[in-house]
């Protein structure tokens, strides 16, 4: 049976060319959790610097928009599609975007259908 050797040096050398070029970066974000969920509408904790209209981000790739800022919660309403909203659970992360909920408008938009976002919604092909 062959003997396996490895060398340090070519280990050494393997892991420099793989951390080459690697810059280690921090980001701060806040991050809240789901009291409850239902309706279309969920209660958040934990993000004391969001603001009114902004948009929320749940875990589960849905957008809420922040309304109701209590003192230790924020009533939040759902939006866009309903299979990432059906994914949101009591105690799901959220995170704070800091933008504040816009629609694009003018000329471009004219007989368009959009969704809640401004979003352009996609019409099924008939033949």
């Amino acid at each position: 049976m062959a003997e396996l050797t490895i060398s340090t040096a070519d280990i050494t050398a393997a892991l420099r060319k793989n951390l080459e070029g690697y810059a280690p970066g921090m980001e701060a974000q806040q991050v809240g959790r789901v009291l409850e969920v239902g309706d279309g509408i969920a209660r958040v904790s934990g993000l004391p610097d969001a603001a009114v209209n902004e948009l929320l981000e749940f875990e589960s790739g849905a957008v809420g928009l922040a309304l109701n800022l209590d003192e230790e919660s924020i009533g939040t309403v759902i939006l866009g599609a309903t299979e990432a909203a059906s994914a949101i659970d009591e105690g799901s992360a959220v995170r704070s975007t800091g933008r504040i909920l816009s629609v694009p408008v003018g000329d471009v938009m004219l007989g368009r259908v959009v969704n809640a976002l401004g979003a352009a919604h996609r019409r099924a092909r008939t033949h």
